[in-house]
């Protein structure tokens, strides 16, 4: 199924949805609980840089190596917490011989007050290598010949996005971190604003690159929380959102000598584009389920050049919550009197 056929697909499904829901929606707040979570996911990064005429535009598309991860999450009343890493033991991540090593390191931190969702992170991906080796060698073999790799390449992200929830009684987050459930089916409408900071610098020829791009953007998100089942514990979640952004580049080298090159400064206009699938089951207890996400954005640069960062994100998770420690209840009551937004 072609991108375009899956926008139109989940944009008539998301309509459908929206028409049937009920007015009166019921939400069940597991805020007073600590829920910690195990999550097994497979984050594909890449970067896919288009050149040359329509007709014949050459690809050059670079990926990472490691593409299986685990986290563990702790999320209590408004905080949600956490920590990403790639284990060498799960499949797929010790492929270094053919594909080079990569890293990737994943902080993030989401919290809620009242209708908005407020995210921060931290990410790091060192090492690529270049997917498609066949277009460019013919005689390459899948399997039995290196790719080419960039080991050196590194990209460090520091950035955010706040949401805001537009219906009164929609539960955006039943489907980010399971910490509210939704008894019945609605959906809402969902601008976000997002921002960051990324760095990217290589070595190449012996000489040091750094890139700077900041970047900010607004998209307007649909979700709808479709809730099953005789006890309303299943529910299935799917999402779609389209924005705009704009993107400021600063490019400079390190020269032999030490010094640094004069900064090249470029303004560009990204197009953004995302789309997922939440399907859970729930209890007070007991919870698991899977979600499968995909972000896009490109932007054209000098002449017939498109690059386009695409992410593809598959999660399966296992949560349990439990009433917090006295020390924990507490501690965090202290800090609320002090920052009441808590």
């Amino acid at each position: 199924m072609s991108l375009k056929s899956t926008v139109i697909f989940l944009l008539s499904l998301i309509t459908v949805m929206a028409k049937a829901q009920i007015d009166t929606a019921k939400i069940k707040s597991y805020a007073d609980q600590v829920m910690v979570r195990v999550n097994i996911d497979t984050n594909i990064e890449r970067y896919v840089f288009t050149e040359g005429p329509e007709d014949k535009p050459l690809e050059t598309i670079l990926s990472i190596n490691n593409k299986t991860r685990a986290s563990f999450s702790v999320d209590y009343k408004i905080i949600s917490g956490t920590v990403s890493f790639t284990p060498n033991f799960l499949p797929g991540n010790n492929d270094n011989e053919l594909k080079g090593s990569s890293s990737y390191a994943d902080f993030r931190f989401r919290f809620f007050p009242k209708k908005i969702i407020q995210t921060v992170y931290y990410k790091k991906v060192k090492g690529f290598y270049i997917e498609n080796m066949q277009d460019f060698f013919p005689e390459w073999k899948e399997g039995k010949d290196a790719y080419l790799q960039f080991p050196d390449l590194k990209i460090q992200s520091f950035g955010g996005s706040t949401a805001y929830v537009m219906k009164k009684d929609f539960s955006l987050k039943s489907i980010y971190t399971q910490g509210e459930w939704q008894k019945e089916s609605r959906g809402s409408w969902v601008p976000v604003i997002d921002y960051d900071l990324s760095i990217f610098t290589d070595i190449i020829d012996g000489r040091k690159n750094r890139d700077t791009q900041y970047s900010i953007g607004a998209s307007m998100g649909y979700f709808y929380n479709w809730v099953l089942g005789k006890k309303n514990r299943v529910n299935i979640a799917p999402n779609v959102g389209l924005g705009l952004g704009g993107m400021f580049s600063s490019t400079r080298d390190i020269l032999d000598d030490g010094t640094k090159s004069s900064k090249e400064n470029t303004q560009y206009l990204t197009i953004r584009f995302a789309t997922g699938l939440h399907i859970g089951y729930n209890t007070d207890r007991l919870l698991f389920g899977g979600k499968f996400n995909v972000t896009s954005s490109a932007y054209n640069e000098k002449g017939n050049q498109n690059v386009q960062n695409n992410n593809l994100y598959g999660l399966i998770y296992i949560g349990y919550r439990f009433p917090p420690p006295g020390v924990v209840k507490r501690n965090y009551d202290k800090i609320q009197k002090k920052i009441p937004i808590l």
